[in-house]
Formats: structure tokens, sequence, C-alpha cells
């Protein structure tokens, strides 16, 4: 089975480039196609947290991980495959991310911590709700963590 998403809105930011680290001051404008009109945000304001879904446009084909590999090709870590971690180079090319709303103005929402580039079309908005949050504590290996200390900084 095949099918076909359309853009609902576009990034628009300073970060021109694929980079890992350093996302979370990023202040970031997504900004509705002309499908929508403002009544789609309608009560968006009322929540502090949304979930972004996009689609990393910019990844080829030739790119897309099938095998496990090195997270950031870094030897010290294991190798683990492309659904044991966060990498663009997924099969079907989506990231999510939850960011802070700080407001927003007519079709466009203004968000910090938003980790992908300007120009990303982005395939849905939700709102972050406390019951859809993990329940219990969250294990993952050390890695990960590893990782993680510059992502946000």
């Amino acid at each position: 089975m095949e099918f076909t998403l359309k853009p609902i809105a576009f990034v628009s930011n300073t970060r021109k480039e694929i980079k890992d680290d350093r996302w979370g001051e990023i202040v970031s404008k997504i900004k509705l196609t002309h499908s929508f009109n403002e009544g789609a945000f309608e009560g968006i304001t009322e929540f502090s947290h949304l979930d972004i879904v996009f689609y990393f446009d910019q990844v080829t084909d030739e790119q897309i991980q099938y095998e496990a590999r090195h997270p950031r090709n870094n030897k010290d870590f294991p190798k683990v495959g492309i659904f044991a971690q966060r990498g663009k180079n997924r099969p079907n090319k989506i990231g999510i991310t939850t960011v802070e709303l700080l407001e927003q103005n007519g079709p466009v929402l203004v968000v910090k911590g938003l980790d992908a580039i300007d120009g990303t079309p982005v395939i849905d908005i939700k709102p972050v709700m406390k019951e859809f949050l993990a329940k219990g504590e969250v294990k993952q290996p050390d890695w990960s963590i590893s990782i993680m200390e510059k992502y946000w900084k």
C-alpha cells in the first residue's frame, strides 16, 4: 500500500543546514499552507506544547538506513537499527518533535525547540496532553543520553 501526504505548513527559521546539535534555543515559525485558514488553530493557544510531525525532505533515498549502524557513525556507540534511534535517515523520512508554543499570529505558530531546518514541510500538528505522555519511568541506553547532551543546548 502507498499513500500520499501533503504538507499542511512549512517551517521558517535560521537553521539552513542539517546539524545534529544545539536545537534548544531555535525559534521557528510554522505557517499554514493556503489550504487552511487560521481557524485550524482555534483553541491551540490553550496548550503549552505541541507535537510537530514533519518530513525530512532533504534526505535522499540513498541516505535511508535499513541496516544497524553506529549512531552518528561513532564507533563508541553500539550498532542499532533505525527504529532504535531518532536519526533523520528513516524509511518514511518522518520526524516528530515536542515543542514549546510561544504564540499564534493568525496562520502562523511561533515555537521553540523544533529540530527541523528552514523550509521543512510539516505533516501534522498535535497538542501535547499529559494523558498521552509516557506512563511510568522512561528507560533508555547510556549511548542515547550521551548523544542528547548537546542536542538541545
